[in-house]
């Protein structure tokens, strides 16, 4: 599975700067799941996605102290596309994250 990072029409890569951002653990967590998915597929990291509800959205989490979740959205068979990434500090979502993958995909089908 082939896994994409959202990309604005000016070349700023936000999912992969939140990942710049984090500290060498963190990344080094959310690496080895986006390569589990790359070699394995989704199936092989169930524990770390869900599939957020009433949107057509999904999440992987790093679960623990860090609390990371990346909103990724799964446009062909064979590939994922990250969104956006944040950290949780609430047990549900909330609602500004959300828009903000929202307002990305929808650029995202724009310019595909």
């Amino acid at each position: 599975m082939r896994v994409e990072y959202f990309q604005s029409s000016n070349t700023v890569n936000p999912v992969k700067d939140f990942l710049e951002s984090l500290d060498k653990k963190q990344k080094a967590k959310i690496f080895r799941i986006l390569q589990n998915i790359e070699t394995y597929g989704l199936v092989a990291v169930i524990p770390h996605i869900k599939k957020l509800s009433e949107t057509s959205f999904w999440e992987i989490r790093v679960l623990g102290n860090d609390n990371i979740r990346i909103l990724y959205i799964v446009p062909t068979t064979t590939s994922i596309l990250l969104l956006h990434g944040f950290q949780k500090k609430t047990q549900k979502t909330p609602q500004k994250e959300l828009k903000i993958a929202f307002q990305r995909y929808n650029l995202y089908k724009l310019e595909n």
